[in-house]
């Protein structure tokens, strides 16, 4: 027996010393933007005005920003404040780092998004009076646009559930506390049962809340849900495909892990399709963190074709473990994780250790050097943070608040109301001989054809990669209708001095690339322009 405990000793003074140099690491820069938005981030999307829409739950009671114009919100059902004078929702302008306030009128705690073909965003269900309202923002240049409501829109109180973006424009709802079901917005066809959701869910945990969504390249929908998942025909409500059962935990809320759809590939038409599910909490960690036992989060990330015909998971360790961290495609194709503890679960208080380094994740590197840890924040971003890339490529990165109500002292970790930014490696200077910058491109382009991109670099090209990107709805870890296709050009032409012209394929139709604002990236050689928007349309 003493010589496993000694291999064991030698194996864990190791281990030490690993995470002690991998957390040390030192790639990319962070920069605070706002140290006071007024509104913590518990939900945050990028709206194709180039500003960033952040808002919070309406019933917490005052937040730190008035509405503008001596405005007051009149609501019976607030549970804090009948007459509401704060805000609760922000518009941040990305070009100025400066706030606007903007009014919620029914509750927002723990709601979903999807943006329309137009750039609307539409967020559904919440808590309260907004678990059934479905709220509407469309962008606008001169700062007079708000909030818009109906109460009522949806057939079923959703909280806690999910949103995907429709090859029809039509967004689809799926789950929710105590809601085993489905449904359309805006206009909602009715509830759909679906008893997949019933049975992922774990008595007094759930964990299958904001159940993961990817559309396939089929159109149907995946789902997974705490550790299953399907192949859902949402159309006819049948359920076409079962896939191998993740073991070892819980991915969905309140475990929380984190999930992507890896970048989709011209050169196999965008039918392949690899999904990425990382961290989470074992079985049970919920109830343990009520008591005061926070337990260690999943240190494992899982990857699965799921157009495979026989498909399974792939399973790789993470330099830590890892609950609550979000996960962005970037640029480059690379995966951030971003955000979250250590120990525990999402809840009030509910997770010990922030996990204050990313992780940087390079898909096509041979397994075991794909993870790199990166520059690390001073700020915890536990329960009810939020995240989104920007045009630049930079990441935003807010809120944190896993506090029953804005509390600044007392607390092991107090409401974060700043917002920062997180600069990757690839906006280094050093590799600005490298980067392209797009000069012209098309407001619109449509499916199955071609578009022109005019862009400049000091340097002939040596490979150049052309990235649509679809903004994710960031919100409890669950990056919604994220998307990421590298399409196929058909021509490069020009010189370093003229500049270049590139003819590029378009998506083939709405279900690799549903109809809705994009922003395109050139990257050459790994060094991305700055982002710009183009609009899809059928």
């Amino acid at each position: 027996m003493a010589v496993p405990r000694a291999l064991a000793f030698v194996w864990a003074l190791v281990h030490l010393v690993y995470m002690r140099s991998v957390e040390s690491a030192s790639s990319g820069s962070w920069k605070l933007l706002v140290k006071n938005a007024g509104v913590s981030a518990m939900h945050m999307t990028l709206t194709s005005a180039n500003t960033v829409i952040m808002y919070d739950r309406t019933d917490y009671g005052p937040s730190q920003l008035n509405l503008p114009d001596g405005r007051c919100r009149e609501d019976l059902n607030d549970l804090a404040l009948t007459t509401d004078c704060y805000a609760h929702a922000i518009e941040f302008d990305i070009a100025t780092n400066t706030i606007r306030a903007l009014e919620v009128l029914t509750d927002s705690w723990c709601s979903s998004g999807a943006f329309l073909a137009d750039g609307t965003l539409v967020s559904t269900g919440g808590w309260n009076d907004g678990s059934r309202s479905i709220r509407f923002f469309t962008p606008c240049s001169d700062g007079s646009c708000d909030l818009s409501e109906v109460p009522d829109g949806l057939a079923k109180a959703r909280w806690y559930a999910s949103n995907q973006i429709l090859p029809d424009n039509s967004i689809i709802v799926v789950g929710g506390r105590r809601a085993f079901s489905y449904e359309f917005a805006p206009k909602t066809t009715g509830v759909i049962n679906l008893p997949f959701l019933y049975e992922t869910n774990e008595p007094n945990t759930e964990n299958n809340l904001y159940p993961f969504l990817h559309l396939s390249s089929d159109g149907n929908l995946f789902i997974f849900a705490n550790s299953r998942s399907i192949l859902l025909d949402y159309k006819s409500n049948k359920i076409v495909r079962t896939y191998p059962e993740l073991m070892g935990g819980s991915r969905n809320y309140p475990s929380s892990g984190s999930s992507v759809m890896l970048p989709l590939y011209a050169e196999n038409n965008f039918q392949r399709v690899e999904v990425m599910i990382c961290g989470g909490a074992p079985h049970g960690a919920f109830q343990k963190a009520a008591n005061e036992s926070f337990v260690a989060a999943l240190d494992t990330c899982a990857r699965m074709v799921i157009t495979d015909p026989d498909p399974s998971w792939s399973i790789e360790a993470m330099p830590s473990s890892r609950i609550m961290g979000d996960m962005l495609l970037l640029p480059t194709s690379e995966v951030m994780i971003i955000n979250g503890a250590k120990q525990g679960t999402a809840g009030w208080q509910s997770a010990r250790i922030p996990s204050l380094s990313p992780y940087l994740y390079r898909p096509t590197a041979p397994v075991g050097s794909r993870f790199e840890v990166v520059a690390a924040s001073t700020i915890p971003r536990l329960y009810h943070s939020s995240t989104v890339l920007l045009p630049d490529g930079r990441i935003l990165v807010g809120g944190s608040n896993p506090n029953p109500g804005y509390t600044f002292v007392g607390v092991p970790f107090p409401t974060e109301l700043s917002i920062e930014a997180y600069s990757p490696y690839y906006l280094d200077t050093a590799l600005d001989t490298q980067r392209p910058y797009i000069t012209a491109l098309s407001n619109q382009i449509g499916y199955g054809g071609t578009f022109e991109v005019d862009f400049t670099l000091s340097v002939d090209p040596t490979d150049v990669q052309f990235k649509l990107y679809a903004p994710a709805f960031s919100t409890h870890t669950t990056a919604m209708n994220q998307r990421q296709l590298i399409l196929q050009p058909t021509s490069i032409s020009g010189t370093p001095e003229e500049g270049f012209v590139a003819m590029v394929q378009t998506p083939p139709n709405a279900i690799a690339a549903p109809a809705g604002f994009y922003l395109l990236f050139v990257v050459n050689h790994g060094a991305p322009s700055p982002g710009a928007w183009v609009q899809v349309v059928s």
